[in-house]
């Protein structure tokens, strides 16, 4: 009877420790972080070692321990399996949907289309960024001295599927009587100069393409707009680099505050994007150090200073607010929104401050594949009830250390492994954007 006693008492604990682990797996797999997994198989260890020891001391006979081995083996690897296979992933790719862009022989019609790999092309680039008017001087690489054009030269192919082949005629064609606005920093300019230069190359008198306000394409501009009249279609771009508002030093702020980021306003000029079929968002490039606290610049909500607010929760708050916004002010039956991800850069040495430009991709992403901006966008917005695209950019760009402007801009004396090279891989997320600006999934 002791023995017995002592089986089922101890037995009965190790099933709560089972009964525990799937509940916190299960319902809060958020905050369950995988030193909890070693933890709790490390328990186990100890408990079954204790409890072997002490329950051969006691004489039991061999056949009823391999019995009790198998059940404690056994409920620990289902527990185990079922956690893995069934919760973290579902957890890890809820934001990240998938899209039906074409179809080969092996494609199963869905896919993630930011999962592949780069291979060599040459029915690329898609243009010449010297004939078209609305290319940046600083992105024209080949203009500005590079001699290799190699890094034009590679197409993004989805692991499972295929990215329809670029048709001018017939996304124009698709894209009549529409409004596209891009709104974030110079890396949203960057793909919204490409994706007008990839649709002219549809237009047979270039006159009927041109800047609303007839104005040139700057890097300090809040505004620019290209219509093409004779498709009606007009793609424009806003600067707001934060999303959220900008502002003066609040009355009786410390000395070292010279200016603020209101965490919880919308930029001012937020209203001129509402009006639109296609909203494409970026931010992520101007939330550092450099570009904040060096600059005396910290973040405020309401009327209260947040002085010990870092980057990254400042970044979070920010968003929500852009969430809120879409969910409040943006018409779902007319607008469909996107976002994408933090693009890669290439940066190098201890500091971070020499840029190398490479003649061919990297072969590895050496962990440039993530990003904790792209982190805070996809679960930011895998918790919103109105439908936003993730661009998932952040992946694909790490293998690109081939493709940044490096020293061929319009400035060679500040070297740059942030921006891209145009043609090159903007042109890329355009692609891919247009496919799902055009999918079932998006325009039935």
């Amino acid at each position: 009877m002791l023995e017995e006693s002592f089986l089922l008492k101890s037995t009965a604990q190790f099933g709560l420790y089972i009964y525990s682990y799937k509940m916190v797996g299960f319902f809060e797999v958020e905050h369950f972080p995988l030193t909890k997994l070693r933890q709790f198989h490390e328990r186990v260890l100890s408990f079954s070692n204790k409890f072997f020891k002490g329950y051969f001391k006691l004489g039991v006979s061999e056949s009823i321990s391999a019995l009790v081995v198998i059940g404690l083996v056994l409920s620990f690897f289902v527990a185990v399996v079922c956690t893995y296979v069934f919760v973290f992933p579902k957890y890890q790719s809820a934001a990240i949907r998938t899209y039906r862009v074409g179809q080969s022989s092996k494609s199963v019609g869905k896919c993630n289309v930011f999962e592949g790999k780069w291979i060599p092309d040459e029915t690329y680039p898609l243009y010449n960024a010297s004939q078209c008017p609305f290319a940046e001087r600083g992105f024209d690489c080949v203009s500005n001295g590079r001699r290799d054009r190699g890094y034009q030269k590679w197409r993004w192919k989805p692991k499972n599927c295929q990215i329809p082949r670029f048709n001018v005629q017939e996304i124009l064609r698709k894209l009549r009587g529409k409004r596209i606005v891009f709104v974030g920093d110079s890396l949203s300019r960057t793909q919204w100069e490409s994706m007008v230069c990839l649709l002219m190359t549809g237009v047979e008198d270039r006159r009927n393409v041109y800047e609303i306000n007839g104005n040139a394409i700057t890097k300090r501009i809040r505004f620019l707009g290209v219509w093409f009249s004779f498709f009606n279609l007009r793609i424009d771009f806003y600067r707001s680099v934060f999303l959220v508002q900008p502002g003066s030093a609040p009355r009786h702020a410390p000395k070292r505050v010279k200016s603020t980021i209101r965490l919880d306003k919308m930029d001012d000029i937020s209203k001129e994007w509402i009006d639109s079929d296609f909203l494409i968002f970026n931010s992520g490039h101007w939330w550092t150090p450099t570009k904040l606290f060096d600059m005396d610049c910290y973040f405020q909500q309401g009327r209260s200073l947040k002085l010990g607010m870092g980057i990254t929760s400042g970044f979070r708050t920010a968003l929500n607010t852009w969430a809120s916004w879409v969910e409040t002010s943006v018409n779902r039956n007319r607008t469909t929104v996107f976002f994408r991800t933090f693009e890669s850069s290439h940066w190098m040495g201890r500091n971070r401050n020499s840029c190398k430009v490479t003649r061919r991709p990297w072969s590895k992403t050496k962990g440039r594949d993530h990003s904790r901006i792209s982190d805070i966008i996809i679960d930011v917005v895998k918790k919103m009830t109105t439908p936003v695209t993730v661009l998932h950019v952040t992946p694909m760009g790490a293998f690109r250390s081939d493709a940044h402007v490096g020293t061929w801009s319009d400035n060679p004396s500040v070297a740059d492994c942030s921006h891209w090279c145009l043609p090159g891989v903007p042109d890329t997320w355009n692609e891919i954007l247009l496919s799902m600006m055009l999918s079932d999934q998006i325009t039935n």
